[in-house]
């Protein structure tokens, strides 16, 4: 019947056959263990649903199908199993994606039936990506899926997972990547996956009272343009009349701007700690690697830029780089602060390298002063051509925290080790230009 249902393109409704079956035998036929079901019978009456959002809803008798509420493996459907829920833990309100509507007649019939209150339920809109796409878990996957397209992939990139996999994977576009999976990938080839869950932004270094001011504006408003406010604010002045019944639009950069201001205003031990309960749980690598002094000094030349807690760990590689392991290559703005110039900056580099060691305490007021005189000297005052210069030759790239933090981060010995091996490097490459 299901299928035939399903061929002529129709909704299927039980019909209630199981009825026509004695009440005796079908309870024999259960008891000698004949695999069955259990539905509950809707009740032939219009059901009301009082929707503190979407206001009042009449489902006409009949509209609701007889419904299983224990399935053939003995266990309840979710129907039956959280309307017992709810009514044993005394919810009082049910707050719910719109895509559960339907589901909020059949939970009413339920109460009723069982003697349960029934809860004030609100239905609240979806939340779309910028493009007008619902947002949905399914959209790493799909990143995924359009990364391995764009390049071409006939076979999963080394360290992922199986060709097997692979395969499988490619070959049903309604399977998804578990999250492992999706990271590795990732990380694999070079693709940001979006965050979706709140595990994907606490991954993600977003603070949890700023992803909660932010998502309560997706949807509502305390009416008086206020935009940035705290939880005890929207507990005293949240309110389901004021939630808006249209679908609301995820705006990241509006995310990121926040996330961004509630960091530059932290108190820099607040930072400190955060970031370091961050690295702990997500980066735990690069916690071990540092030493109390190197990560405090790193937090506190990183808060200003930081527009999430991750950022400081994602864009600072180089500290965990064993020396002799560090690369440069030769991008544009690494060719520019070494190789061109009446003065190209590997020989200024050549110049100071020894007056860095003779600084001492190697600390970055110590950094900063001697750097600045000799800059005035050598450079006309341009400290630029010296620091960018270093930053490259320390880090391997032109970004870095504040050169003299970097560089202190670093220690004396490892910067020179550093030097010393970029300037090989750099030599060769201005003799061969």
């Amino acid at each position: 019947k299901r299928a035939a249902a399903r061929a002529e393109k129709r909704p299927y409704r039980y019909d209630r056959a199981g009825l026509q079956v004695d009440r005796q035998e079908r309870f024999a036929r259960a008891a000698a263990g004949e695999p069955h079901v259990v539905r509950f019978r809707t009740p032939d009456e219009p059901i009301t649903i009082k929707d503190e959002v979407l206001g009042e809803a009449v489902l006409p008798a009949g509209e609701v199908d007889d419904f299983v509420i224990r399935k053939a493996d003995g266990y309840p459907t979710y129907h039956f199993a959280v309307v017992v829920d709810d009514a044993l833990m005394n919810v009082t309100h049910v707050l719910r994606a719109q895509e559960h509507f339907n589901n909020t007649a059949k939970h009413l019939v339920l109460q009723s039936a069982l003697g349960f209150e029934h809860p004030a339920y609100g239905h609240l809109s979806l939340i779309f990506n910028p493009d007008g796409s619902k947002m949905s878990k399914r959209d790493k996957d799909k990143a995924i899926r359009a990364a391995v397209k764009s390049a071409g992939l006939a076979s999963p990139p080394d360290g992922t997972i199986t060709q097997e996999a692979f395969d499988a994977w490619l070959g049903d576009k309604k399977s998804q990547l578990d999250h492992d999976a999706l990271v590795a990938m990732a990380q694999a080839l070079d693709v940001t996956l979006p965050e979706i869950n709140v595990a994907d932004f606490e991954r993600s270094g977003y603070l949890p009272e700023v992803l909660c001011n932010f998502l309560s504006l997706n949807g509502w408003s305390p009416g008086n343009d206020l935009e940035k406010f705290d939880n005890a604010f929207l507990a005293r002045n949240f309110d389901l009349s004021r939630v808006q019944k249209t679908p609301a639009r995820f705006d990241r950069d509006k995310l990121l701007a926040f996330n961004l201001d509630a960091i530059q205003a932290m108190p820099e031990d607040e930072f400190r700690a955060r970031a370091r309960a961050h690295g702990m749980r997500f980066h735990p690598q690069f916690m071990d690697a540092l030493t109390t002094e190197q990560f405090d000094l790193l937090a506190d030349a990183s808060r200003e830029r930081s527009k999430t807690l991750d950022d400081m760990f994602k864009t600072n590689g180089w500290l965990l780089l064993e020396d002799d392991r560090l690369s440069w290559p030769i991008s544009k703005p690494v060719r520019k602060a070494m190789l061109k110039g009446e003065t190209p900056g590997w020989t200024i580099l050549q110049q100071v390298v020894a007056l860095l060691e003779r600084i001492e305490p190697f600390e970055g007021a110590a950094l900063e002063r001697e750097l600045t005189e000799w800059a005035e000297d050598a450079c006309d005052g341009n400290l630029g051509k010296i620091a960018q210069p270093l930053r490259i030759a320390v880090t391997g790239g032109p970004v870095s925290p504040p050169i003299f933090d970097t560089l202190a981060m670093l220690g004396k010995e490892r910067c020179l080790l550093r030097i010393a091996r970029c300037l090989e490097v750099m030599e060769g490459a201005a003799a061969s230009s």
